[in-house]
């Protein structure tokens, strides 16, 4: 990584200072006239060679977006014509995983590639609730990170939710620039973060997807030429809903939900068209996913349960990527695969070497995403400290008892974080218990649970009595992550 580190170095010196400053050590010459012809000709190299070895990476990540919210997975959804397209030209995945049902620990595996009992992030910080001593680690290594040494130009827009003392921030963890909500949007305070400073208190919320969105645009345009990282986190479908004049509908109140759907992918087909204007699409590797499923109001069909369960529909999320030079376009994948597999591939597609002595939990999944391979180790899901659930190829087991759908008493319910005009600014009509986002979990007999995702898709069917020998296997399959975890 040594020469993409001195290339970012360039970035912020000229040449000539950048060769004082070698000249004035005490270095072996020779190791500094091979290090300064290497920087000199990596400098010079032009856009379209060194995009071919060092593509772009953006990761479009939702918040609470359920499996079924965008139509090219369920036909029944708002229309979403952009991201359709960014499916249609790329790879669709219908069964691809979070660890966890909830926002931190999704994150910072997503970022790290490791189990959220490796990272140590097992629940969500939240400066209302006195929880703020939750963060990442600074010995965790992020993609932003290795991108960053690799010399690309780093950014994270929207919610962070990985700390929000100033210890935690993106800038501090490989992101060379930070605009957004350190945690999720119906935390008080509600502010926006530029890098280390408050720019914004208090937030309209409606101009939050139209915000990430410019920065985006603008992130891209300033580093067009030179290869970069971006995680865009936007804020919704996350509670409180809100969307921008353009897109929400006051005379039907009851879809608020559908308008802030429809900006996202408006969002989407923005930063898509831009990056196309700039020639730069093709060589721009593009995922859009969710961190976890829905809550309510969202649609997780034709998944059972909701976000902060482990039943489908809380750790089962849409993906996508686009990357025409290695994956072909229009595939549909069904092979499971999870969230932890991001960080190998993508240093694998961008040609960067893996950190020394890094242990990820997640696989290189190339020949998974191109079609040419249909296995993958277990997949593992949590919540709170414990493991859930583990599913390899068609089948999932419970290791301990899901739980079930309780009625909540509408009468008494009230949202302690909902908006109020002052401190959260957003429309008053929110979702409800009532609108329940998937098929409810009823109470089921025994004390095994054993499902065949592949004909019961909505995990309907106790067959653990009829497959003993599977439920064996894998539990086999658990002991051995259990005893990785430990050995680390």
């Amino acid at each position: 990584m040594l020469p993409g580190l001195f290339l970012r170095v360039a970035h912020k010196l000229n040449i000539l200072q950048m060769k004082r400053i070698l000249s004035q050590t005490n270095v072996i010459k020779q190791l500094i006239a091979v290090l300064f012809t290497a920087l000199v000709i990596t400098g010079c190299q032009s856009k379209g060679s060194e995009t071919e070895t060092h593509p772009n990476v953006l990761i479009i990540l939702a918040d609470d977006l359920g499996y079924g919210d965008i139509s090219c997975y369920d036909a029944e959804a708002p229309k979403t014509p952009n991201i359709d397209g960014l499916a249609a030209e790329g790879v669709r995945c219908t069964d691809f995983y979070v660890p966890t049902p909830y926002c931190a620990p999704s994150r910072a595996t997503l970022l790290t590639g490791r189990f959220p009992l490796r990272h140590g992030i097992v629940r969500n910080p939240a400066p209302d609730a006195g929880i703020n001593d939750v963060g990442l680690s600074s010995d965790e290594i992020t993609l932003g990170e290795v991108f960053q040494e690799s010399g690309y130009a780093t950014k994270l827009i929207g919610k962070w939710h990985l700390g929000h003392k100033e210890e935690f921030f993106p800038v501090k963890h490989g992101f060379d620039e930070y605009y957004g909500i350190l945690y999720s949007n119906d935390m008080r305070p509600v502010q926006i973060i530029e890098n280390m400073d408050t720019v914004e208190y208090p937030v309209d919320q409606s101009l939050l997807t139209q915000k990430y969105t410019a920065k985006a645009i603008e992130f891209i345009k300033k580093n067009q030429s030179d290869p970069f990282f971006l995680h865009l986190c936007h804020a919704m479908p996350h509670k409180p809903l809100a969307a921008s004049e353009n897109f929400y509908t006051p005379e039907t109140k009851e879809d608020l939900y559908a308008d802030v759907i429809r900006e996202l992918d408006w969002s989407t087909g923005e930063i898509l068209a831009v990056l196309e204007e700039l020639d730069i699409l093709d060589q721009t590797i593009v995922i859009f996913m969710s961190d976890n499923g829905a809550s309510y109001g969202g649609n997780n069909a034709p998944l059972k349960g909701k976000k902060a369960t482990t039943w489908e529909g809380g750790t089962r999320v849409p993906f996508m990527i686009r990357y025409p030079e290695q994956m072909p376009g229009g595939t549909v994948i069904e092979t499971p695969c999870w969230s932890p597999d991001l960080f190998p591939t993508l240093l694998s597609m961008c040609e960067i070497d893996m950190p020394e002595d890094l242990y990820v939990d997640g696989e290189e999944i190339i020949e998974v995403l191109k079609g040419n391979k249909q296995e993958h180790k277990a997949i593992f899901t949590m919540r709170g400290k414990t493991i859930r659930t583990v599913r390899k190829g068609e089948w999932k087991l419970f290791i301990e008892k899901p739980g079930f759908y309780r009625a909540v008493d509408l009468t008494n319910w009230k949202d302690k974080r909902a908006p109020d005009g002052i401190t959260i600014i957003a429309p008053v009509e929110q979702a409800t218990p009532a609108q329940y986002p998937g098929v409810k979990p009823m109470k089921m007999e025994g004390d095994i649970f054993l499902f065949n995702l592949d004909k019961d898709i909505a995990e309907m069917t106790n067959v653990s009595a009829e497959n003993p020998d599977i439920v064996s296997a894998l539990a086999q399959e658990y002991e051995k992550f259990i005893t990785s975890l430990k050995e680390e």
